[in-house]
């Protein structure tokens, strides 16, 4: 089949009627019809039927649905390169960022960036960093950000900034002007777990297991934005990383870090021997401004 031909069996199954996806594909209804048959030719069935004035797919038109589906799917990103290239836009800015980031810092920072670079579409999505590494690698992103560093052969690992873990609490569960607080005096406490394999919570958790007593954890989540929400439940406390500490302390839960401290890098994630652009060269430097300022609150 040729790409015309899916595109009018798409249209067809969208509508129902040949008129109807003439319009959709600004085609007459003679070109569409005549594709339709030309494509039932070449694949030897049929692929619709007229059932009460409606075209109705036949059972082998709906085994193809899922995989014309895909293909389209597959297009996209083509249909959006292709607008910026006739509209003399630069290249997307494609920008991967694991959930703590993806609320406050990351948004910010892209803002910041528009302004400076109206000309750039920018795509920014949250994965995990795992996720982030995969992409990298099939060139479906210029650049991860993630508070953990991969240590892939094939991923450069930028150090951008540096905060430290933070205990997360209901408004006033901290003495006022409470600058930090020990490990040790969570023990016991009824606390909000984190699911997963974050390399950050299992070193927490290695830190809590060695607690007496134990602290009491009855409820994980995936994410530490979900602990901010469970903490703001008040079904415990949290301890989460410092950019989920600072929207949290700034809509009202008391927030310090903990001690000894346990530091936590904010890495950017590209790939070895990519290309670089001026549009991601200015947003690491306005996330690494952003998140210095947010670290400092």
């Amino acid at each position: 089949m040729r790409l015309r031909h899916i595109e009018v069996i798409q249209a067809i199954l969208q509508t129902g009627h040949l008129g109807t996806a003439a319009e959709w594909l600004q085609l007459s209804v003679a070109d569409v019809d005549t594709t339709l048959k030309d494509a039932e030719q070449q694949l030897g069935f049929m692929l619709f039927a007229s059932v009460r004035g409606r075209l109705q797919a036949t059972r082998e038109t709906l085994e193809l649905q899922g995989q014309i589906a895909h293909l389209y799917e597959a297009l996209e990103p083509v249909q959006r390169l292709a607008s910026s290239l006739k509209h003399h836009h630069a290249p997307p800015l494609r920008t991967l960022c694991t959930a703590p980031l993806a609320n406050q810092l990351l948004p910010q920072s892209m803002a910041l960036l528009r302004r400076r670079f109206q000309d750039t579409p920018c795509n920014l999505s949250s994965q995990p960093t795992r996720e982030i590494v995969k992409s990298l690698l099939l060139h479906e992103a210029d650049l991860g950000l993630s508070l953990h560093d991969p240590e892939h052969p094939q991923i450069h690992s930028a150090a951008l900034a540096q905060g430290k873990l933070q205990l997360l609490a209901p408004h006033g569960w901290l003495k006022p002007r409470q600058k930090y607080i020990a490990l040790q005096e969570l023990a016991g406490q009824s606390m909000i777990g984190l699911e997963g394999q974050d390399p950050l919570s299992s070193l927490l958790d290695s830190k809590l297991q060695a607690l007496r007593p134990l602290p009491v954890i009855q409820t994980r989540v995936q994410t530490y934005q979900m602990m901010r929400s469970m903490v703001e439940a008040g079904e415990g406390l949290a301890i989460v990383d410092p950019f989920t500490a600072t929207g949290a302390r700034e809509a009202g839960l008391d927030a310090c870090p903990l001690s000894p401290p346990i530091l936590v890098t904010l890495y950017a994630l590209t790939l070895k021997g990519g290309t670089t652009s001026p549009a991601l060269n200015a947003l690491l430097e306005i996330v690494t401004e952003k998140a210095e300022n947010l670290l400092t609150l």
